[in-house]
């Protein structure tokens, strides 16, 4: 009885945080307009990432003992939102983004006494642990993250389909294995329900469109991976594997590592943006947006599930490790040649099925 109150006053207080931050939103001047990029029509709010957050942050302290992780983790969320908001309304440029990542990166490994260190036995040689060198490789999970819900947030509907499938994953895990703040993950998805309720205009929403933003999409971010963090890196008590957490956050993760490496190629900025991301790739093939979504959340799912069945199996963590590598380095590979996969497909594909009809 108490989860359903929790859900449902997440619920409530995330739809009722959109119609209050919208008409000032609107006010200031916090709205998407269409460029050559963002082809949309009209100026759409961005105040979902915001509505989101306030009402993560008044559901924890309704229902949850205010401990130190839990204060820490709320203050580095308010620091992620605020640049978010600051970003949605004036672009920062990339070297203040990273700043503050980092120093909230720092601050949440204090917080939270733990940082991530203990990679499991991913080359079946015995646990590897990083030792005092797993500071700064949590402070690049952590921009990792932040960035790679940040980019993936490119079409409707598609950051919070990644963000309710990942942390859906990372709650069955932690029930699973009855680890701390399981409930977190769960207030976080009764969250962002009404955000697409109005991002995609369903069940009477139509009209009512309003965008994440960066300071939502940089908020799931630092969710997953503090709850990645959490539970990957507790004492004694892992709800599971590290390895296991790649699986969980596999597109938003490739998806980023791909075009990063496809813009270093190109000898450009690692953060410029541009149309070569996932969802761009199936909407040159001939998807329509909806089509596009619906096709890499099935992809998410799948992914998510071999992890989850990896880690309830006991499948070893090496064979888990190189298992992601080959899917990886499949999926770099198609977006490396994102035109010609696209031109292969519409031609042998779409081509098949419109002679069919």
């Amino acid at each position: 009885m108490w989860i359903f109150m929790v859900i449902f006053f997440a619920f409530i207080a995330s739809y009722c945080s959109i119609f209050m931050i919208k008409p000032v939103a609107e006010k200031v001047g916090l709205v998407d307009t269409p460029c050559n990029r963002k082809q949309h029509v009209g100026a759409i709010p961005l105040i979902g990432g915001v509505s989101i957050f306030f009402a993560v942050l008044i559901s924890i302290i309704v229902f949850l003992p205010m401990e130190k992780r839990l204060v820490v983790y709320l203050v580095c969320a308010a620091a992620i939102v605020l640049l978010g908001v600051i970003d949605d309304y004036r672009q920062l440029g990339v070297k203040i983004r990273l700043c503050v990542q980092s120093l909230v990166a720092l601050l949440m490994m204090w917080g939270s006494d733990t940082y991530i260190h203990n990679l499991g036995n991913v080359f079946g040689l015995g646990v590897i642990d990083l030792g005092v060198w797993g500071i700064p490789f949590t402070v690049i999970a952590v921009i990792a993250a932040i960035n790679a819900f940040n980019m993936i947030d490119g079409i409707d509907g598609l950051a919070g389909a990644m963000s309710i499938i990942t942390f859906t994953a990372i709650l069955m895990l932690m029930m699973v294995n009855g680890a701390e703040l399981s409930v977190l993950p769960l207030i976080i998805i009764a969250t962002i329900v009404p955000y697409l309720a109005f991002n995609l205009g369903v069940l009477g929403h139509k009209n009512r469109k309003i965008f994440m933003g960066d300071a939502g999409s940089m908020f799931i971010g630092l969710s997953v991976i503090w709850l990645l963090m959490i539970a990957t890196q507790s004492e004694g008590n892992n709800a599971f594997s590290a390895v296991t957490a790649l699986w969980i956050i596999a597109v938003p993760l490739m998806d980023m590592m791909a075009i990063i490496i496809r813009r270093v190629k190109k000898r450009q900025s690692p953060f410029m943006a541009d149309r070569d991301h996932l969802h761009h790739v199936f909407m040159r093939i001939g998807f329509s947006s909806r089509k596009a979504l619906a096709s890499i959340s099935v992809f998410a799912i799948f992914f998510a599930s071999v992890g989850i069945l990896g880690e309830l199996l006991k499948v070893p963590e090496s064979l888990m490790l190189v298992l992601f590598v080959i899917v990886f380095i499949s999926y770099s590979a198609c977006i490396q040649h994102a035109w010609k996969v696209a031109r292969f497909l519409r031609k042998n594909i779409f081509k098949k099925q419109v002679k069919r009809v």
